[in-house]
């Protein structure tokens, strides 16, 4: 018997559930194990596809990870509001793309330009934005994002202007060109790994903690040696980079980009898929590029619905899970974690 009158230890009011004894750095290493798994899971999809539509839905779906998976960082973790992600998106595409049809690039090292090229451009438009708060950074990165898209439109001799750039060239790897579904996949399936496991990495390392706590309170992270504004930098400019990937492969595999996709209304989207995926939850990425991903096929027969279904998604999510899908599964295990603990007494 202990103190408490109980054996094996204190009151189950007391006990926690088991991920949240984790330290950060296990809980990093089973969310890596995890990603192993899934991705394990995944490669399964270029043999189950029916045709090369559907596994381009796979490809796609990678490519909304890229996207929603950067976004997270900065209003999930960060607190920061960003409405100009669809526009780092066409600044990757565009970049890669025009490297590649008006130079001659190697599509493999305009990937790698686009980036560092929209990491820059985040870089140069955080650092007066960043200091902004609420509606003011709203507003800011909102007309970020409509000044690319008037660029992208009348920059005619780069971009193709409003009839978009057609021509761009597959990526090559190793002297294979990825001009099929079937072999694209595999370089999309590696980019959104390798995202998953950077996150798990990134969040439970110093730099993530410290990202945590500005948005909590930027006062007390500032007092504990906490640089916020560097903090909220650093992750704007990797969700930019992130999106800047996502840019580029979407540009090489349909080998053509086109302003539209890239308007303002794609990047309010992205922000409803953060948050029906779980606003600060390293799976709602995960879970916000399945539903970014099948709604607009499974809509695709009401053209205009689109935007109504996932406004009405947002609504119910606020309504009833503030936490967005992923609080789901997170409630789940709560309760499998008490359910145990009070069977133990």
């Amino acid at each position: 018997m202990t103190a408490q009158g109980r054996p094996g230890g204190a009151s189950p009011r007391l006990a926690r559930p088991p991920h949240a004894m984790y330290s950060p750095a296990a809980q990093s290493r089973q969310r890596i194990r995890h990603v192993g798994l899934i991705w394990l899971l995944f490669a399964a999809w270029p043999f189950i596809a029916g045709n090369d539509y559907v596994l381009s839905l796979g490809i796609f779906f990678f490519i909304n990870l890229l996207l929603i998976g950067g976004l997270n960082l900065v209003m999930g973790y960060g607190g920061q509001i960003s409405l100009c992600q669809a526009g780092f998106f066409g600044l990757g595409a565009y970049v890669s793309g025009a490297l590649a049809v008006k130079y001659g690039v190697a599509p493999l090292l305009g990937v790698l330009a686009a980036l560092v090229g929209t990491a820059l451009a985040a870089f140069v438009i955080g650092l007066p934005a960043l200091r902004l708060r609420g509606n003011y950074l709203a507003m800011a990165t909102l007309g970020f994002n409509a000044i690319l898209s008037v660029l992208f439109n009348e920059l005619v001799p780069l971009t193709g202007g409003p009839n978009g750039l057609a021509g761009i060239p597959p990526i090559g790897v190793a002297g294979i060109a990825l001009d099929t579904a079937g072999r694209f996949f595999w370089l999309a399936w590696l980019a959104g790994g390798v995202l998953m496991v950077l996150l798990a990495l990134l969040l439970a390392s110093r730099a993530g903690r410290a990202l945590r706590a500005v948005s909590g309170s930027e006062v007390a992270a500032a007092s504990m040696g906490v640089d916020p504004f560097r903090s909220k930098l650093a992750a704007f400019m990797f969700s930019a980079a992130c999106a800047g990937v996502a840019g580029a492969l979407y540009a090489h595999f349909n080998q053509y980009a086109s302003p539209e996709t890239f308007s303002f209304s794609a990047s309010v989207l992205l922000v409803v898929m953060v948050a029906l995926g779980g606003w600060g939850h390293y799976w709602g990425p995960l879970l916000g590029a399945a539903v970014f991903t099948a709604v607009p096929e499974l809509l695709r027969a009401f053209q205009d619905a689109e935007l109504l279904v996932f406004g009405a998604g947002m609504l119910v999510v606020l309504l009833f899970l503030p936490g967005g899908f992923a609080e789901i599964g997170q409630r789940l295990r709560a309760r499998i974690a008490g359910r145990k603990s009070g069977a133990a007494v």
